[in-house]
């Protein structure tokens, strides 16, 4: 499998994506790493139904991504893989779902949560979980769409960075 994207967002699918990143990065293939969505089936066919039919789309818990992985199902897709926060990320890769670079497109704004961007809102648990992610050699960026300006996030000072 060769992940073109590995991104944080809130809302999974979305025009963003669809409209923006699958074209960027050439992908036919999108995979939502969700345990909750993964167990709710409208939601699941929610997300199902608005990807264009030239995509094929995989809903999963994270047990079943590895068991899609394993299987070799993926090998010789351009795959985006999302999930909706730095916990699912962090889980994801340290179950062998490696990806080199990681993009934050849109994390709400919740109690608790500070404002990085416009579309970032982090909390302390978003915040280890990213740096941990650091730690393992992934480089984050926040980018909500291709034609924005990356900014990179800062392990160390936990900020982002032209």
């Amino acid at each position: 499998m060769s992940i073109v994207l590995a991104r944080v967002d809130n809302r999974l699918i979305h025009g963003q994506v669809l409209e923006a990143w699958v074209p960027h990065v050439q992908a036919d293939c999108l995979i939502v790493v969700d345990d909750v969505v993964a167990q709710d089936p409208f939601r699941k066919q929610l997300m199902v139904a608005v990807v264009p039919g030239e995509l094929d789309v995989e809903v999963c818990s994270h047990a079943e991504v590895d068991q899609l992985c394993s299987a070799h199902l993926l090998d010789s897709r351009n795959v985006i893989v999302l999930f909706s926060t730095p916990q699912d990320a962090l889980q994801a890769y340290r179950e062998g779902i490696h990806f080199t670079r990681l993009n934050l497109g849109n994390m709400h704004a919740q109690e608790g949560k500070r404002c990085l961007s416009r579309t970032l809102f982090v909390g302390p648990e978003d915040q280890d979980d990213l740096n941990a992610l650091c730690q393992l050699g992934v480089m984050i960026s926040a980018q909500c769409i291709p034609t924005d300006r990356a900014m990179r996030w800062d392990c160390h000072d936990e900020e982002l960075k032209g």
